[in-house]
């Protein structure tokens, strides 16, 4: 009998899962995808938002904010990196500038930290390449940027390191109470389990579904974004939005933490959780707005388009509440923007909840907050290489040279906790395929790699998830 299993890894079940290791608990995390990081959390913007666009007294504005103030001691425990750049809304006209005295007034009421509304000419000191069309901004020095992956990563191996457990591929078929607890069967298994916490993500509704617990829906939305070379990098320094609008942010233009820019995104409701299709006339829209904020912005320099789709709600508010129809059940769900933000918030916020509803929370006092992150080769000064080259000689040979990736890095990446078992795992564990050639020359060798370490044939590879596999069958006569 676990104490607590987690529906869903993505960002928002592997904060609470690390969250929950804290305790003395035996806690479990159901992940029916073949990795963590497959739903909505390997498509998003990488903002950690300051928290004044959400409406005061809602959850979003609750959690936004003291997710943001989280972050700094997070991400320096789990050696992810986060860049506290701030972020400017600019308007273009006096109607669009009053718009941000709202927002402005909202993110004072919010507590949000670091705000101020400022003139054009200020606005394009603090960013060079800004329109001169722009006549003022809201600008929020709290913001700031993190990678979405390695921040999933590393939540979930700390959690593991801690005792948690995840099993993967194993999607959940239904959930029955019972006098204590509840029983999860799973397309593999069956868990016994005290309390569950729903984080489900863009099937959040459907697993509430499983209980009878009907009081929300998922109204799934699309983004499309660009993602430009590193050589564009210095395009701009601080995340730049746009005044909003009434389904979104506005497209906005953002540095990444790995020199890259992103463009994005736009917001279109659509039919299927699973559509996560480009198509011409959203990128047109990306490149047509974000242009109207960087007007010299090379967007001939992009490396790669790609769509996420988003979990928002018909509740217009993250969706956290323990169910009326089975105690000791709590939905987590709706957690679109400013979800990555407010990711470690939520995770304190619903082990609260978790323990109004009877779960012991005993503090574990072997808990090691800490994770060393994979180190990156081409970032480590001379005296580091040679004695990592004296320890495993791997690293002295380049996989991905676009990114500088070597060999030893994405054997790392497979061995972690929670390792790559995919093509796509790697990269977004590692980078090998995130630059110009986006895997073009490096990703054959990815996969001898990822064949051999796994031990399992080649064929048997997968890009991403069931039913994505990159090599149809073996060359006859051949060994590749």
């Amino acid at each position: 009998m676990y104490d607590v299993t987690i529906i869903g890894a993505g960002v928002v079940g592997a904060s609470i899962a690390r969250e929950l290791s804290r305790y003395k608990l035996k806690t479990l995390v159901l992940e029916k995808n073949i990795e963590v990081c497959q739903g909505t959390t390997k498509a998003n913007s990488a903002i950690v938002h300051g928290g004044y666009d959400a409406y005061e007294g809602s959850l979003k504005a609750k959690l936004n904010v003291w997710g943001n103030k989280l972050y700094s001691q997070l991400t320096e425990e789990l050696e992810v990196s986060f860049d506290r750049i701030g972020s400017l809304v600019v308007a273009f006209n006096e109607d669009e500038m009053k718009e941000l005295e709202v927002l402005y007034k909202r993110g004072l009421n919010n507590q949000v930290e670091g705000l101020e509304l400022v003139d054009g000419h200020r606005a394009r000191e603090l960013e060079a390449n800004l329109s001169k069309e722009v006549i003022g901004a809201l600008y929020c020095s709290s913001a700031g940027i993190v990678c979405p992956f390695n921040m999933t990563f590393a939540l979930i191996e700390n959690a593991i390191d801690n005792n948690v457990e995840l099993k993967t591929s194993e999607m959940v078929e239904s959930i029955e109470k019972l006098d204590e607890g509840f029983k999860i069967t799973t397309s593999k298994s069956e868990y016994k389990t005290k309390y569950i916490v729903n984080a489900a993500g863009l099937y959040s509704d459907k697993i509430a579904n499983l209980i009878g617990d009907n009081e929300f829906e998922i109204l799934p939305r699309k983004g499309e974004y660009r993602i430009l070379d590193r050589n564009a990098g210095d395009s701009v320094t601080k995340v730049i939005f746009q005044a909003p609008t009434k389904v979104g942010k506005g497209i906005l233009v953002a540095p990444t933490v790995h020199g890259n820019i992103i463009v994005g995104p736009t917001a279109d409701n659509v039919d299927s959780v699973e559509d996560t299709r480009t198509s011409s006339s959203g990128i047109e829209k990306v490149d047509e707005l974000s242009r109207k904020s960087i007007p010299n912005l090379p967007l001939n320099q992009s490396i790669r388009v790609f769509a996420g789709v988003r979990a928002s709600s018909d509740k217009k508010d993250f969706v956290i509440y323990p169910s009326k129809k089975a105690k000791g059940f709590i939905n987590v769900g709706g957690i679109d923007s400013p979800g990555l933000a407010s990711s470690p918030a939520i995770a304190k916020y619903v082990a609260k909840l978790l323990n109004e509803q009877g779960l012991d929370l005993e503090e574990n006092p072997s808990f090691n907050p800490r994770r060393k992150a994979i180190l990156g080769f081409e970032h480590m000064s001379l005296e580091e290489k040679k004695e990592i080259l004296k320890q495993n000689p791997k690293y002295s040979k380049i996989i991905c040279r676009c990114e500088s990736i070597t060999e030893g890095e994405i054997i790392e990446a497979i061995k972690r906790p929670a390792g790559a078992r995919t093509l796509d795992g790697v990269k977004r564990r590692v980078r090998p395929g995130s630059g110009r050639c986006q895997g073009g020359f490096c990703a054959p060798r990815v996969m001898e790699i990822l064949s051999r370490e796994l031990n399992i044939p080649i064929e048997e590879l997968v890009k991403e998830n069931h039913g994505s596999a990159l090599v149809d069958s073996k060359i006859k006569g051949g060994d590749k």
